[in-house]
C-alpha cells in the first residue's frame, strides 16, 4: 500500500491535542501513512463501547489497514501493549480486551506483546503510552518493518467476555451493548438469532421490551410516525432500538447494559 492507513480509535475526545500529538509522530516516522479517524469520541474509560466500534468498523477498512485503538484506562500500570494479525489487518492496543469483538470473529489471528523498545519514543510518558509507544509501533509497521521484530508471540492477552442473548421458547433475552450519538440502543440479539425465532414460531408481531414499554419490530425507520419508538435490525446486523428523529436512550431512559426481551405475539 503506497500509502498505508492507520486507523484510530480513542476516547480522546476532538478539544484537546492528544490525537494530533499521535497523529504527528506517525508523520515523522512516516510521512506516507495516511492516518484516519474512526472517532476520538468513545466514551471515556469504556473499553466494551470502543470493541464495538472496532468490530462494526473494522472490515470496511482495505487490507493492510493498521489500527490503533488508544482507550486505555490501565495506561502507566504493568498491562502490556499488544499487536494482534489477522489475514488482514493489524491491531495495536492495550492488552485490556478491547480487541475482544476481533479476536472472536478470527480464530487465526495472532498476538504478540510489543516491547521492544527500540520502537518506541526515547522518552517515554507514564500518561501517554499511546504517543510514546502505540503510535510509534503502528508508524513502523506501516513502513514495512516486520511484527516478529517488536516483541514475542503470547497467548495469555485478556478477553472480555460477550453478553449471549438466551432464548426461551418464544423469547429471547438480551441486553443493550451500545448506544450511538442518536440516541439508538443496540442489543445483543443479532439478525441470525431473531430470522431463527421467526421461522420456528411462524405468523405473529414481534416486539422489545424495555423499560416496561413494548416496542414493535420494523424493517426500517420510516415504518412508524416522526416521535414513535421502533425496533429493527441495522446496518451492523443487530436489533436496535431507535425513535424517530429522536432518542430511544432519552425516550426509554435506557442505557448499555439494561435488559431486553423479544417476543411474539398471535395476532
Amino acid at each position: 500500500m503506497d500509502q498505508p492507513i492507520i486507523a484510530i480509535l480513542t476516547d480522546f475526545g476532538d478539544q484537546d491535542f492528544f490525537t494530533a500529538s499521535m497523529k504527528g509522530v506517525i508523520a515523522g516516522i512516516n510521512p506516507h501513512a495516511r492516518p484516519i479517524d474512526i472517532t476520538n469520541k468513545v466514551p471515556p474509560f469504556d473499553i466494551a463501547a470502543a470493541s464495538f466500534i472496532l468490530k462494526a468498523s473494522y472490515k470496511y477498512f482495505p487490507s493492510g489497514t493498521i489500527f490503533l485503538v488508544v482507550v486505555d484506562p490501565g495506561v502507566g500500570t504493568s498491562r502490556r501493549i499488544i499487536i494482534a494479525q489477522s489475514q488482514g489487518y493489524t491491531f495495536i492496543a492495550p492488552d485490556n480486551g478491547v480487541l475482544s469483538w476481533v479476536m472472536e470473529e478470527d480464530e487465526e489471528i495472532v498476538v504478540r506483546e510489543a516491547a521492544s523498545e527500540h520502537y518506541f519514543l526515547q522518552e517515554i510518558s507514564r500518561t501517554f503510552e499511546g504517543r510514546d509507544k502505540m503510535a510509534p509501533v503502528a508508524a513502523w509497521l506501516s513502513k514495512g518493518i516486520q511484527v516478529e521484530n517488536f516483541g514475542p508471540v503470547i497467548d495469555d492477552y485478556h478477553t472480555m467476555e460477550a453478553a449471549r442473548p438466551e432464548r426461551e421458547g418464544n423469547k429471547i433475552w438480551g441486553r443493550i451493548i451500545y448506544q450511538d450519538g442518536f440516541g439508538n440502543l443496540i442489543t445483543n440479539i443479532s439478525e441470525k438469532e431473531y430470522l431463527e425465532l421467526t421461522r420456528e414460531v411462524g405468523e405473529g408481531s414481534f416486539a422489545i421490551s424495555l423499560q416496561e414499554k413494548e416496542i414493535p419490530v420494523r424493517e426500517s425507520y420510516e415504518s412508524v410516525e416522526k416521535g414513535q419508538l421502533l425496533s429493527l435490525v441495522n446496518g451492523q446486523g443487530y436489533i436496535e432500538i431507535a425513535k424517530r428523529q429522536g432518542s430511544a436512550a432519552d425516550d426509554t431512559k435506557s442505557k448499555p447494559g439494561d435488559p431486553v426481551l423479544l417476543t411474539v405475539k398471535r395476532e
